[in-house]
């Protein structure tokens, strides 16, 4: 039965990574400029003499479809670590206002640091974003985290994440009052949500920041697979909680944080892509869940990202849009079959 059970997850998952791969071919094709598979691999092998071809190819494209590899496996890991930590299966960084954290630490960053004619940005440069995002990301889970042991019914700490998320939207709103107008403008895209905009020097910042929280989630695999069974079985076993509740922690605002100060608040891919990991391989061991809740986040954000662009259009709708129809249904089918089938 184990053999079996081997077999089928090696092929399920050499099913998802060949999806992976359609899809990236697909998202670089697709666009308001089409470019041929013929075309992409000339482009490859030799750059083209149209230098805007050259750019579009080189400078959006690749980059967007890194981009989306990078948010779907940070989002998707930092969703299943938070909800190890809140044994809560609504918990993600979208859902419980950790990304509104985030979101604040940016508008302070960019439009809260205006408002004196100071540009934050412009003095600390790309890693001035991440670690504005991930201080803001970092200080409301912390809130939740100090919630959730008050409080353990899941749909009343759904709702003290959305009354923090609230307080979030309500600073900002002074922030966007005071804010230049340039500041503002800029503000609003990045709400919106967006794969396109990071250049590869982000790129570089963006993968060693993942890079870390990646690590340190797989460094505390085993130990969470022995806290799902309570705090007194991961003592017995000789589990320092507090030591693995503060690499969780780390990891999951360094994942979320370093996502949303790049490409805006993408909601639900990381409170659906755990789930549907589940659903699939049915199982809760995290030296499992961790990398096949990446690759069903990659899937689902590449989706995302090939459904913003209109058919025979040159418009694009914000990823945020296509993020949410696509998880939504989810969250929805979790609410609906109950808190406890996730564990």
């Amino acid at each position: 039965m184990a053999k079996l059970t081997k077999h089928y997850n090696f092929f399920i998952i050499t099913i998802l990574i060949i999806i992976i791969l359609v899809l990236s071919i697909i998202d670089l094709l697709n666009g308001s400029v089409k470019i041929s598979f013929n075309d992409a691999i000339n482009l490859l092998i030799n750059k083209s003499d149209n230098n805007s071809l050259n750019t579009i190819f080189f400078d959006i494209r690749i980059p967007r479809i890194i981009t989306a590899i990078l948010s779907g496996i940070a989002l998707s890991i930092s969703g299943l670590l938070m909800q190890t930590l809140f044994r809560n299966p609504l918990a993600g960084p979208y859902v419980l206002g950790i990304s509104s954290g985030a979101g604040l630490g940016v508008a302070l960053s960019v439009m809260g640091f205006s408002a004196f004619g100071l540009n934050f940005i412009e003095v600390a440069g790309s890693g001035g974003s991440i670690l504005a995002a991930c201080l803001g990301s970092g200080f409301f889970m912390f809130l939740i985290f100090v919630i959730s042991l008050k409080i353990k019914d899941v749909m009343t700490l759904l709702v003290a994440g959305m009354l923090l998320g609230s307080a979030a939207s309500a600073i900002i709103n002074l922030f966007q009052f005071v804010s230049s107008e340039q500041s503002l403008k800029l503000f609003v895209i990045w709400t919106m949500g967006s794969l396109t905009n990071t250049t590869w020097q982000q790129l570089a910042l963006m993968s060693f920041t993942i890079l870390i929280g990646v690590l340190i989630s797989i460094f505390i695999a085993y130990p969470l697979n022995v806290w799902l069974l309570g705090d007194d079985n991961a003592k017995s076993s000789g589990i320092n909680i507090n030591k693995i509740r503060n690499l969780l922690f780390i990891s999951a605002t360094l994942l979320a944080g370093s996502v949303t100060a790049f490409c805006g608040p993408l909601a639900f891919i990381g409170i659906a892509a755990p789930h549907i990991a589940r659903l699939i391989f049915k199982t809760s061991n995290h030296k499992l869940l961790i990398p096949l809740s990446a690759i069903i986040g990659v899937i689902m954000l590449l989706i995302a990202d090939i459904l913003t662009q209109l058919p025979f259009t040159n418009f694009l709708i914000p990823i945020n849009t296509t993020t949410s129809l696509l998880g939504v249904p989810i969250v929805l089918w979790i609410v609906l079959k109950g808190k406890k089938m996730w564990i």
